[in-house]
């Protein structure tokens, strides 16, 4: 488990740096060779112990291998000159990932990509628990996202209703990725702020086909709505003759005239319209 490491402040060990390398010189000066090679092997051994820390940086400290704590807070440190020290940064980071080629829930190829927003939580799982915590990222978001898209469909269809899809809801599968990609990344101490879909379109193989079926469902729902609408514009048509008795229809003129009512508005074009000198029966 990560635990917090407290240094001693950097600036007592940048004054005793100073003291050292002024009694190296001034041993040098007064040839006292044991003295000035005691003190600047002083000065070496505190300059090799210094070091300082962004906002939002960390180091990571361990001793012949063992794990001795983290320093979070930003400054100017010295520890034990013997510690190694790994930077880890705390701030938050952008991955957008690369557009990969997956199946969705029926199959069908798709072109998908996610960014995602993270940020190391525990400096301890991230620098020994996994090697290489940001190629770690990255691994693990592209099986995350190979494994949503097993789990939805990119669309739905009339024939084939289904509650949630890629497309269409986006809520819902963005919170099932970032909970998915939450609980991969979470053994190398990452915590997962966003993730998201930034790309989502049919392979291209498919591309075509699947663009002629959505335009013809959308012809289809528009057809199914003129109809529905001439059916009640000449209903409500032929009540306003017969109430207000303008003219007497019998059943084969209602049939006639629902006929051209019916041509006349649900024609894809303009009606072009047609005098007639005669009778209806002529």
């Amino acid at each position: 488990m990560e635990k917090s490491n407290h240094p001693v402040s950097g600036y007592f060990a940048l004054v005793a740096m100073i003291l050292a390398l002024a009694a190296t010189i001034y041993f040098m000066i007064n040839e006292q060779a044991i003295g000035g090679v005691v003190a600047f092997l002083v000065f070496l051994f505190l300059a090799k112990g210094l070091f300082f820390i962004y906002p939002n940086g960390s180091k990571v400290l361990t001793l012949f291998g063992k794990y001795v704590g983290t320093v979070k807070k930003d400054g100017l440190f010295w520890v034990n000159p013997f510690y190694a020290r790994q930077s880890i940064s705390l701030r938050a980071r952008n991955f957008d990932s690369e557009t990969i080629k997956v199946n969705d829930k029926k199959g069908n190829p798709i072109l998908i990509n996610v960014i995602l927003v993270w940020r190391v939580k525990d400096t301890y799982k991230a620098a020994f628990e996994v090697d290489q915590y940001e190629s770690f990222v990255r691994v693990q978001t592209d099986a995350a996202v190979r494994t949503l898209a097993s789990h939805y469909s990119y669309d739905t269809f009339d024939d084939e209703p289904e509650a949630h899809t890629l497309r269409s809801s986006v809520n819902e599968v963005n919170d099932t990725l970032e909970n998915e990609i939450s609980e991969r990344l979470a053994i190398a101490g990452i915590d997962v702020m966003e993730a998201r879909i930034g790309y989502l379109a049919y392979a291209p193989e498919i591309a075509n086909a699947m663009l002629r079926r959505q335009q013809a469902e959308a012809i289809v729902a528009a057809r199914f709505k003129i109809v529905e609408g001439a059916v009640s514009m000449v209903e409500l048509a032929l009540a306003d003759l017969s109430k207000k008795e303008i003219i007497e229809l019998d059943e084969d003129k209602k049939a006639t005239m629902v006929s051209n009512l019916m041509v006349v508005l649900c024609a894809d074009r303009d009606a072009t319209p047609v005098i007639n000198t005669g009778t209806l029966h002529s």
